[in-house]
């Protein structure tokens, strides 16, 4: 799990502001507070000097000379010292690097060669010429930049340029004692160089191939160890930017990846970053975003949390979406923070719980036009998270069969974000209620057995369920460790009502009316939307108790519709309480 580090910039947002190698040192407890393992840090080697319209060279990416490190970063002591500060850790220093360019202020056809070094001769360099996009070879050979900042094409093909680089990232490797890097502009270089390079260097490498179409993308592999997945990245921004986002889209494009990619172990998963207007500037919907970051952080790859993310930071093109994380103050409280925590909490014990957790690729079991649920893990030891973009605003209700889940009859299951319980039916299906728009995370409770994830409150654990589909009529009592009397369960639904129509609980306890429809609760529609259809009402049972019901609807006459069997049953459990369900038709 990686967490890309600030790029040092002030409030005129592109030139240098002070930040340091030494400054990160003293932010590791932020970063390792969100549970990450690795930092990944902008390219280290000395830049151009001045200002131009485009600002500065504050983000790394137009080098001058490669033999000498960043000043405006810190010194070789400060570098040495951040690797060893995270090493203490147990965490790792990824660096980015640049291979494609050097850099130059000024036009391209005037380009003082003898101030780059090492490539000091134009006889280094291609010649100077636009990208053209739709042809590999433009792409490989001709220049990226401007005629403000001129970025000059090496011939990375040629044998001395290739020498030149396998010994610096070796040198580099060593010296700074770093455990990998993030490549820039793969798709610049041709592939034959990135084995040689790699293997220089002698740790995992990631590149940044800027394509979504797994046919131009994962082919990168064979050149390559890792590759940021922008892929998945488009889709997954797409399916969740809006309450009209495409996740039929999203769901066929995974399974697509699946097949094309070599080992998506290996992928950069990623939401953010330094080139893409961050998430927040398309929606504003936090829900939104907590479905998206946990898509991301929980299908296949390694995640990747781009600084700022985690405090909604809201910018939009380069250079708005590179916002110094200072401004933030840090905050550990923060929603976004602690959702990350928690999900990187998640993944680092399912892992430990299950040895091919890593290499299982993840694959959707369900998806409509609102929700995409995944599956990730080794059976009773699996992750299925549950997606939607329905917004803050709504809600949803899906059922999980237990061939798409490979959830059992009558399992435990766990949302390890809200800590809710739930159990399967006798067929192991699940029906499960989105409430709010937010995701569910489920795990089987059983695993979480002796974590600090969602421990129990007291015996048995806390029950949020749906029904088990029983036609039973009389009550019964479980055993139980409880020494409570009444515990507070609330009871929801999501039905859709006409004008005069009223909902009302009915069961077969006096509390609910024994199944007497003119003793049955009456629930409120205080939150009930066109879109959100819920009634609800809470009120005090005994713990233990097997609770049989039925919703009805009572229209302005007195005229009653029972849903459809099978009766819902339910648990009364030690603690408070949600139930959730969806009117049967």
């Amino acid at each position: 799990m990686a967490y890309k580090g600030p790029e040092r910039r002030s409030e005129t947002m592109t030139v240098y502001c002070g930040g340091s190698w030494q400054g990160l040192i003293s932010k590791l407890d932020y970063i390792q507070g969100m549970g990450f393992t690795a930092v990944w840090i902008s390219p280290i080697v000395k830049q151009i000097d001045g200002v131009t319209k485009d600002g500065s060279s504050y983000h790394g990416y137009w080098a001058s000379d490669i033999w000498s490190l960043n000043p405006s970063f810190g010194t070789a002591d400060n570098l040495k010292g951040l690797s060893k500060a995270l090493h203490d850790r147990g965490m790792y220093l990824m660096v980015d690097v640049v291979t494609n360019h050097m850099a130059y202020l000024g036009c391209r056809s005037c380009v003082n060669y003898q101030g780059l070094n090492p490539f000091s001769s134009q006889s280094y360099y291609h010649s100077s010429c636009t990208i053209k996009y739709d042809n590999q070879t433009s792409i490989e050979t001709c220049w990226q930049g401007s005629d403000v900042i001129s970025l000059p094409d090496l011939k990375t093909e040629n044998e001395d340029v290739r020498k030149i680089w396998n010994d610096w990232v070796s040198k580099i490797v060593s010296t700074y004692s770093i455990d990998g890097l993030r490549v820039d502009s793969v798709k610049h270089v041709e592939k034959s160089f990135w084995p040689g390079f790699e293997s220089a260097a002698g740790v995992y490498a990631i590149g940044e191939v800027f394509q979504g179409d797994p046919a131009y993308l994962a082919p990168y592999q064979s050149y390559i160890s890792g590759l940021l997945d922008y892929a998945s990245y488009y889709w997954t921004v797409n399916a969740f930017q809006s309450s009209s986002g495409n996740i039929t889209a999203l769901a066929s494009g995974i399974n697509i990846l699946k097949a094309a990619a070599i080992d998506l172990s290996l992928y950069g998963s990623f939401l953010e970053n330094h080139d893409q207007p961050r998430f927040a500037h398309k929606t504003s919907d936090i829900v939104l975003a907590k479905n998206a970051i946990a898509f991301t952080m929980l299908k296949d790859g390694i995640p990747i949390i781009y600084q700022g993310q985690e405090q909604h930071y809201a910018g939009s093109d380069t250079p708005y979406n590179r916002e110094a994380l200072w401004l933030s103050g840090y905050s550990t409280s923060s929603e976004l923070y602690t959702w990350i925590k928690r999900l990187n909490q998640l993944r680092t014990y399912a892992i430990s719980k299950d040895d091919s957790y890593l290499t299982y690729r993840a694959w959707p079991i369900y998806s409509d036009s609102h929700i995409i649920a995944m599956r990730k893990g080794s059976s009773n030891k699996q992750v299925v998270g549950v997606f939607t973009n329905v917004g803050a605003s709504s809600s949803t209700t899906v059922t999980l069969s237990s061939s798409a889940s490979g959830f059992s009859a009558s399992q435990q299951i766990t949302d390890v974000v809200s800590c809710d319980s739930f159990i399967t039916d006798s067929g192991g299906s699940m029906t499960i209620t989105l409430s709010g728009g937010l995701p569910r995370i489920l795990y089987p409770t059983a695993v979480l057995s002796g974590s600090d994830i969602c421990p129990p409150r007291s015996a048995p654990t806390p029950t949020v369920s749906t029904d088990s589909g029983a036609s039973a009529s009389t009550s019964s009592t479980a055993s139980t460790s409880c020494t409570a009397t009444a515990i507070p369960i609330t009871f929801e639904a999501l039905v859709n009502t006409s004008y005069g129509e009223t909902v009302k609980l009915m069961g077969n306890t006096a509390a609910l009316g024994s199944w007497n429809t003119a003793n049955a609760v009456t629930l409120s529609a205080s939150k009930y939307t066109s879109s959100d259809p819920l009634w609800y009402s809470s009120f005090d049972l005994a713990p233990g108790n097997v609770i049989i019901y039925k919703f009805i609807k009572v229209n302005s006459s007195g005229t009653v519709s029972w849903e459809s069997d099978p009766n819902h049953i339910y648990t009364v459990p030690c603690a408070a309480a949600t139930v959730s369900s969806t009117w049967r038709k």
